[in-house]
């Protein structure tokens, strides 16, 4: 657990937003609020300036969009938790956030005590999802994987399809 505070940064282009999340962050215990961004390119600079716990990342945002913002912050800095926090539940948002590095994804209808728990665990090495989002997630990795048809590279003959799997398994020319 986290003996000192956390340092949160906040992640939206919505100042109303921005404004309920500092008020019900300011009564919370052991969380600081390091600074507070519009866009994507802000998180990304203050981000690097802050070097913050975790942040709160929006995925809507203007110039550089959450996805994208959390792809560069956790490229240059892989030890800040990423709290994806959004009203998008459809599978294009959720796993190109998890993609690109975030450790969390709560919709914006979450419960106070909820988001605190995940800033929490969050800050403190783990990921968290809201139950609609694990969901989703388990339900992708427990899909069988496609199958590859029959048909692919139907132009070659059986030994250099049977080649060109001994070098998808890594083996050598000889």
């Amino acid at each position: 657990m986290f003996m000192e505070n956390i340092r949160v940064l906040i992640a939206d282009d919505q100042a109303i937003t921005r404004s309920g999340l500092q008020m019900l962050l300011t009564t919370a215990e052991n969380i600081e609020i390091v600074a507070e961004a519009r866009n994507g390119e802000e998180a990304i600079k203050l981000a690097a300036e802050h070097q913050p716990d975790v942040i709160l990342m929006d995925l809507r945002m203007p110039i550089f969009n959450g996805i994208e913002a959390t792809r560069r912050i956790h490229h240059t800095s892989p030890r800040i938790g990423i709290l994806i926090l959004t009203i998008f539940e459809d599978d294009t948002s959720v796993f190109p956030a998890i993609r690109a590095g975030a450790r969390g994804y709560l919709l914006k209808d979450t419960e106070q005590e909820e988001l605190l728990q995940a800033i929490y665990t969050v800050a403190n090495g783990g990921a968290i999802f809201s139950p609609g989002i694990a969901h989703k997630v388990l339900g992708y990795l427990n899909s069988p994987l496609p199958a590859v048809p029959d048909a692919t590279f139907d132009e070659l003959t059986h030994r250099e399809r049977e080649i060109l799997e001994l070098i998808a398994q890594g083996q050598t020319n000889s």
